[in-house]
């Protein structure tokens, strides 16, 4: 994948086409037409044709322009390369873009074939300064590229994930970051970005306190359809942490620090009073509430080849 931001978005359209390995472009706040940028030059193209070169400050940021860059930006027939690109394509924008108007996101539009796809960057400057319109410009391109790019492990090895439990794998991303595949599902673990991760996905702890609170709340669903309840909707917050067991009152005759999961039961319209403890004692029965009260037995296996 290509992705150009600026004059390198005419860039990566002007060079994709020769390019037989990229799938797909992504321009971010980029001219229709290479001959744009040198508008913003203003008296500094004159200085350039005469001396050869010259410093020029775009967007607050100084570049050293010389004058065959002028001539291959000339020399550019750009409309015609976007319409034959074949690639799939991404424009991000800026509606309010100051130094390349949001009509050139019209033009790029305009000119290429499908499959083409425009998302406007509401609010952002032209170099996207404010760190949360940079990270959602990453995030949009990085979802949209995932369609098509492989993984490199997908592409090196494809590994199917066992038929009745699941498969965590490394993603070669940061120092951390796990793919989880079970079945035809797909999500990212990884630790916080203080102990050292990425923070691309739930913390191992994380995915298994969501654990506890799906099967809380499906096990007291379960039990409303069952008994013909009309439940409100259930939501189920869900903390960890490792306490002493002396100072932790359930904890009686465990010693140690031990792991404490909190849960929060909440439901929408409220429920009667009547019913308040047999909702805690159904919850109290879901399947991994059981398995974490209860001792596990891991039996592990290595595979080295």
């Amino acid at each position: 994948i290509l992705i150009g931001h600026s004059l390198g978005g005419t860039a990566v359209l002007a060079a994709a086409g020769d390019i037989p390995e990229v799938r797909a472009v992504a321009t971010i706040n980029a001219p229709a037409d290479a001959a744009h940028v040198l508008r913003a030059f203003g008296k500094q193209l004159e200085d350039i044709e005469t001396r050869g070169e010259a410093e020029v400050v775009l967007a607050g940021r100084s570049f050293r322009i010389r004058k065959d860059f002028i001539d291959d930006v000339r020399g550019q027939a750009l409309h015609n390369r976007i319409a034959a690109l074949n690639r799939a394509l991404l424009i991000l924008h800026a509606p309010l873009d100051s130094i390349v108007g949001i009509e050139n996101a019209t033009s790029i539009f305009k000119a290429a074939r499908h499959p083409k796809s425009f998302v406007a960057l509401d609010g952002a400057d032209h170099l996207l300064t404010r760190r949360a319109d940079a990270e959602y410009a990453g995030m949009v391109i990085a979802s949209w590229a995932s369609r098509y790019l492989d993984s490199p492990h997908t592409r090196d090895h494809e590994v199917t994930p066992p038929a009745n439990g699941v498969l965590v794998r490394e993603t070669g991303t940061g120092g951390y970051q796990q793919e989880v595949i079970s079945g035809r599902h797909h999500l990212l673990a990884d630790e916080p970005a203080d102990v050292g991760g990425g923070d691309s996905g739930p913390s191992p702890y994380d995915l298994l306190s969501a654990a506890l609170g799906a099967c809380t709340s499906m096990t007291l669903r379960m039990y409303a359809t069952r008994k013909g309840l009309q439940l409100g909707r259930i939501s189920v917050e869900v903390s960890h942490g490792k306490v002493h067991a002396q100072d932790c009152k359930e904890c009686e005759g465990r010693e140690g620090r031990i792991d404490r999961f909190e849960r929060r039961i909440m439901i929408e319209g409220g429920v009667p009073a009547e019913l308040e403890a047999k909702i805690v004692e159904i919850a109290n029965k879901c399947p991994v509430h059981r398995t974490l009260e209860a001792s596990s037995v891991i039996v592990t296996q290595l595979n080295a080849s």
